[in-house]
Formats: C-alpha cells, structure tokens, sequence
C-alpha cells in the first residue's frame, strides 16, 4: 500500500489511485465491524448497523467498479452497470432492511430479508463475470493469473452477505473479505513484476520521452506518461498483434483498444500504428 502511495503520487492519473480508495474502504470496513455495534454509541442503536452496512455495501460495489476497469467492462449485460448494482443495493437496503427492521424491531429478520436478494445479484454478477472472462484466445500467464485473482476476489465478497446472515462469526467473515482485498493486491503486484520483466521491450519507449521533453509534443501526456493498460496494450502492438487479438486477449472490445491504441501514438508522437512499429519495433531488444 505504501508503494502504491508513492507510485500514485508520481503520476496522478495512475490507476494506482483506485486501489487507494479500494484499500482505505476495506481499512474502514475492518474499523467498523470490528467495533461496531456497542452500546455506548451515541443514537439510535439502528444507526450503526446503518453505518456498518452502508461502508460494506460502498466496498463490494467499488471493487465491482475496480474490476471493470481493470477489464475496461463498461457492463456485463443490460441491468449489469455499476448505476444499475448500485441502485440495486441501495432500494434493497431501504426496502428490505430498513422497512422490515421498522416493523418487526428485529436486526436478525430485517438481515435475513435483505441478504436473499442481495445474495442472488451478487451470485449473478460473479456468474456473469467468469462467463465473460473464460475461455481466453491466446492468453498469456499474466492475463491467466490476474483472471484467477478476479474470480477469487469477486467470490469472497459475494460470499459477504451470506455470512453475515449465519451468525456473528467475525473472525471467519473478516478472513473470507479481507481474501478479496489480498487477491486484488496480488494482481497489482503481479502487474508490476510482469512490467518489469518486459521492460527491456518498452525501454525505448520510455527513453523516446527522456529525449523528446524538450519537443513542444503534448507536455501534459510527457508529464504523465502511458497508462499501465496503455503499456500492456503497447507491449501487445510491439508483439504485432492485431487490434483482434489484443482485445480477445484482454477481454475488451476491438474499438476499445483501438482508442488505447489512439492514445498511445499521440503519446509517443507517433502518427499511426505503422509509425509506432518503425520508431520501437526495431529497437525492442
């Protein structure tokens, strides 16, 4: 987490900002079901299941969020957006924990509605991503690992609301939760060690914007540099790869990662793909 600190604050458009914000979440959802509920706490007793559910609810729905980005999904079917999961969750929360807990005055009813149809759309959500990231075409070991870690992730939060429901066994809920957040890490730092290994290959990209900063070419982009999807999209086009199989092998669609493409020449002051190929196809390593 501090290596991501640091790599954020190098380049702030870095997707590094949205593991931040999915850390921190997980940090706040350990401090509030680690201490909450007790009976000291000032209001309603209400109030800090409120609170617990709302932090839970907000970090199983960014980290459906992370996971989109990390596979540039803009929704997995029509109802599947993160507005539409969102919306669900929170007319769920309103109208099947709140409501019932009005009426019967029990925490142990107004879960137990609450949990079976959130329960079903996570169940679906998590259906809906393994179909859509299976059978990779022509995958290599990095896209494999990362699409094991998603799974894993995204299972053990769907797994939230069930064990909540069972019974108060923290240290088993804490353990299955806190999994989701380790996976995510992994891919991360799995991430950064596939970059490092390829790194003689993207060497004279990085070098092109070393020599050409003093070229009035697009200062704000030199400032920043490529996206980490941008670099793995670069390495593929340096592999010459079509546009085809780069989003077959990213699970993206072809006009995707031809506006990746887009970006990437005009970072690198190319003027097309063949540009591209001639200024660093023939000094890749």
């Amino acid at each position: 987490m501090i290596f991501a600190i640091i790599q954020a604050k190098r380049n702030r458009y870095s997707n590094l900002n949205r593991y931040l914000v999915l850390a921190l979440l997980f940090v706040l959802y350990n401090l509030t079901g680690g201490f909450l509920p007790f009976d000291n706490f000032p209001g309603p007793f209400i109030l800090q299941y409120i609170i617990t559910y709302g932090i839970a609810m907000t970090m199983g729905i960014y980290l459906f969020h992370y996971v989109y980005k990390e596979y540039d999904i803009d929704f997995l079917n029509t109802h599947l957006t993160i507005s539409n999961i969102s919306i669900y969750g929170t007319l769920c929360f309103f109208g099947l924990y709140l409501l019932p807990y009005y009426f019967t005055n029990s925490i142990d009813i107004a879960r137990l509605c609450f949990t079976i149809p959130v329960s079903i759309i996570s169940f679906y959500f998590l259906w809906a991503f393994n179909k859509r990231i299976s059978n990779p075409v022509n995958p290599n070991e990095f896209v494999l690992r990362r699409n094991k870690l998603s799974l894993l992730s995204i299972a053990c939060m769907v797994l939230l609301p069930i064990m909540t429901v069972i019974g108060d066994y923290q240290w088993l809920t804490f353990t299955v939760v806190n999994i989701s957040f380790f996976a995510i890490t992994a891919i991360e730092i799995d991430r950064y060690l596939y970059l490092l290994e390829h790194k003689k290959k993207m060497s004279e990209v990085f070098n092109y914007y070393k020599s050409d900063k003093e070229k009035p070419l697009a200062p704000k982009f030199l400032k920043n540099g490529l996206t980490r999807r941008e670099i793995e999209i670069a390495m593929s086009i340096l592999d010459s790869r079509s546009y085809k199989e780069i989003g077959e092998e990213f699970f993206i669609a072809e006009s995707t990662v031809s506006k990746h493409a887009s970006n990437i020449f005009r970072k690198t002051g190319a003027k097309n793909r063949i540009d591209f190929l001639n200024r660093f196809h023939s000094k890749v390593p």
